[in-house]
């Protein structure tokens, strides 16, 4: 086997839950193949550079080796390496997160009309 389809790749490697979520992962745009936007059916080859972007974060890795199947977790992460600048990135990212106050933490019932106004300020709607 020297190709795979990337959203199979993907759900092997375990990026996605589902095969049906990389494929509407490609459709939106989320997944570039060396800078060129992927569409569901496109062939991944060793050494091909993803960007891959999902809830858990925005990953850039290299592909190291393809499957069709999914497999354990220990054998999906043997098929790809990410690069240093993208678990940096990543690190800094979750460290933000984690520093940001919870606005729905510090309010106990529902928020009243200037409470709702000030969340709308701070995320930038007017």
């Amino acid at each position: 086997m020297t190709t795979v389809r990337i959203d199979k790749w993907l759900w092997a490697a375990r990026f996605f839950k589902t095969r049906s979520l990389a494929v509407r992962a490609c459709e939106m745009n989320r997944i570039q193949s060396n800078g060129i936007d992927a569409k569901p059916a496109r062939d991944v080859k060793v050494g091909d550079l993803l960007q891959i972007r999902n809830e858990g974060g925005s990953f850039e890795v290299e592909v190291l080796g393809l499957s069709e199947t999914r497999g354990a977790a220990p054998i999906a992460q043997a098929l790809y390496r990410e690069t240093e600048a993208s678990a940096v990135a990543r690190a800094k990212a979750i460290e933000d997160r984690k520093s940001m106050p919870f606005l729905d933490k510090l309010i106990e019932g529902k928020p009243s009309k200037k409470d709702r106004r000030t969340f709308d300020r701070l995320r930038g709607r007017q």
